[in-house]
């Protein structure tokens, strides 16, 4: 992280003092270079395991980032793609990183995920990264516009993380983190909501059929499995009804 390339420790500090959006707009130009981008890892077994349930023609990354998602999208949709983030800075950054000139096309759109203003026009809608940044009474509302944004039989996925034991140092480390980033939020305005464990499988499976999904779980086998069995990492994939 601490490279020629990626942020300094200050500019971390001033992201981690600003408001979510600002945030981001003032870590968008170096983004790539941090470890916060989703791993190609990741994208590539999310295209693999989707695939099969193409075939797609148009595709929507919520909460896009500088665009990592939209790549993997172009793989698997036949007419356009569109990445929606509601910062200006990653979005501009994404502008730069995806190339425009081959088919499918690509559109940006700057809006706020609890309000996309979408309406039947996705096939296929995915989101990498970006969930600990709401908070559970807003996800309803995020997967209200996914719901809204896709066509009947649409498809929304996501890679969910098989919960950590409790022996396991990243278990520590991410109970470690919120517990800071609550302390930060009590003591600091803006807030800058950002958590690891405010998205349990449970919760978000209630509030996905809630929204009107039906919820299935694909084992993403390039990561391996735990010792009882069970997948390291799920592609969650939620049919609209």
């Amino acid at each position: 992280m601490f490279t020629s390339e990626g942020p300094t420790f200050r500019e971390l500090t001033v992201q981690a003092l600003s408001s979510i959006e600002r945030g981001y707009d003032l870590l968008a130009p170096k983004f790539d270079h941090t470890p916060f981008r989703t791993p190609d890892r990741f994208l590539d077994a999310t295209a693999e395991t989707l695939a099969p349930l193409g075939p797609f023609d148009a595709g929507l990354d919520v909460c896009c980032g500088t665009g990592a998602g939209v790549g993997m999208l172009r793989s698997l949709c036949r007419e356009r793609v569109t990445g929606v983030d509601f910062s200006a800075g990653m979005l501009a950054a994404a502008r730069e990183s995806v190339q425009g000139d081959q088919p499918p096309a690509v559109d940006w759109v700057r809006a706020d995920a609890r309000e996309m203003p979408f309406d039947g026009a996705f096939d296929l809608a995915v989101s990498f990264g970006a969930f600990g940044h709401f908070l559970p009474a807003e996800r309803p509302a995020v997967f209200a516009g996914v719901h809204r944004a896709l066509r009947p039989g649409g498809v929304f996925a996501f890679p969910i993380g098989a919960p950590q034991p409790l022996r396991s140092p990243l278990y520590w480390a991410t109970l470690g983190f919120d517990s800071v980033m609550r302390v930060r939020n009590a003591l600091w305005r803006p807030p800058f909501v950002m958590y690891y464990r405010t998205f349990p499988l449970r919760g978000v499976r209630e509030d996905l059929v809630e929204a009107g999904f039906s919820v299935r779980l694909l084992p993403m086998e390039e990561f391996g499995r735990r010792a009882d069995g069970s997948p390291n990492w799920r592609l969650l994939v939620a049919d609209r009804l």
